[in-house]
């Protein structure tokens, strides 16, 4: 970099200037930024692997949510009568001969909530056997036709691709969560909470790089004796062995550190405590289990009081994100696996059998029993139940 002097040009003065530079001093022009952060990436790979594998509330978030809604049982009707045995019963109940209802459910609840997307493959065998597949997202993309309507799914598994219908005579159901400005697309929970993610992971390594460095901040050792002087080469070689070996590593915490001959320890970095770094860690985890849906009373995040105990917390769970996720489930896989049995049938959850939600089932049928003014049939429909009849 360079610049014209207004006086460069002078007669005489590029000697005087160019003798003036060979004996002075040298010196710099340092630019300091503030340096951008780096996100980590909201593709499908990414999220699962820095969310779901390397962070214990996401992933206990999503255990959470996934596991609760795979353990809701199916209810199936035919116009309003109930079916308790029915093929597309056994179809829910064993969707393929790796995995069981709940296994697959699972896996299907963690792929909406970690992608915003979950992607089913309906196989149906040489006998007439039926078979239902999970799609992993990264590997499936979807295709429009000509007026942007999706058509089919392309699956590619290592260097072969092939291609699945999603018309209505197709194998192929898409499940996705809202997304914004995305047609084709779900949006995943766990990316609103990205920059709380890559904080709380942050926070983790600093953890593990401050243990691994005699559990302090860094700092520098300055050499200023009273004579002057530099340390010889020996004697630098002797002191930075020393550091190493006696005070390094995580089981040399809080080790004193003997300094002599003119050397004191200068710290050149913030404490935690001016940091305020548990609180922001707390901070990340609040607005990670937030974004998932999971209050974080149930996460054991402190400083989380909005439901006074722990009941309350765990019914919360299950009114605003699990029965949600399992009622549009529901719906989709409803009307996807519907036209092939025939008959005007309909997938619903059973809410009776949610043991979280067992007091608020013994309120409802305490206060329908007490009701005087409602006949048996009445009480029954208001529980959920069909009228009985009595002759």
């Amino acid at each position: 970099m360079a610049w014209n002097w207004p006086w460069a040009s002078r007669p005489g003065r590029e000697s005087a200037l160019f003798e003036r530079k060979r004996t002075s001093g040298y010196g710099f022009l340092a630019l300091h930024a503030q340096g951008e952060p780096l996100w980590t990436r909201r593709d499908y790979v990414s999220l699962a692997r820095e969310g779901f594998m390397r962070n214990p509330i996401a992933h206990r978030a999503v255990r959470m949510i996934a596991e609760a809604a795979a353990t809701i049982p199916w209810l199936l009707y035919e116009e309003e009568a109930e079916l308790s045995d029915h093929p597309m019963l056994e179809l829910l109940a064993r969707p393929n001969h790796r995995q069981a209802g709940p296994s697959f459910l699972e896996m299907l609840y963690g792929h909406l909530l970690l992608s915003g997307n979950a992607y089913i493959e309906l196989v149906e065998t040489g006998t007439g056997a039926r078979e239902m597949h999970l799609l992993r997202p990264d590997r499936v993309t979807v295709i429009a036709d000509g007026n942007g309507w999706p058509m089919a799914l392309e699956h590619r598994v290592g260097g072969v691709k092939r291609r699945v219908p999603l018309e209505e005579s197709g194998n192929g159901l898409h499940l996705t969560l809202f997304h914004p400005l995305d047609d084709h697309y779900g949006f995943a929970p766990l990316s609103a909470a990205l920059m709380a993610l890559d904080i709380h992971n942050a926070a983790a390594r600093w953890n593990k790089a401050l243990l691994d460095n005699s559990a302090r901040p860094s700092g520098a050792l300055v050499y200023a004796p009273k004579e002057g002087g530099n340390l010889t080469d020996e004697q630098f070689d002797r002191l930075k062995t020393e550091l190493e070996q006696g005070y390094s590593g995580a089981t040399r915490a809080g080790r004193p550190l003997l300094l002599e001959g003119g050397l004191d320890w200068k710290a050149m970095s913030l404490s935690p405590r001016d940091m305020d770094f548990q609180e922001a860690k707390n901070g990340a985890a609040r607005d990670i289990a937030l974004a998932l849906g999971v209050p974080p009373m149930l996460l054991g995040i402190p400083g989380d009081n909005t439901y006074s105990n722990y009941q309350e917390a765990n019914r919360a769970l299950y009114r605003l994100t699990v029965l949600p996720l399992v009622g549009r489930t529901a719906k989709e896989l409803g009307g996807f696996l519907a036209p092939l049995f025939g008959g005007g049938l309909r997938l619903w959850f059973d809410p009776d059998q949610i043991e979280g939600l067992s007091a608020e089932r013994d309120a409802l049928w305490k206060r329908v029993s007490e009701a005087s003014f409602l006949t048996d049939d009445e009480k029954r429909e208001a529980v959920g139940y069909g009228s009985y009849d009595r002759r």
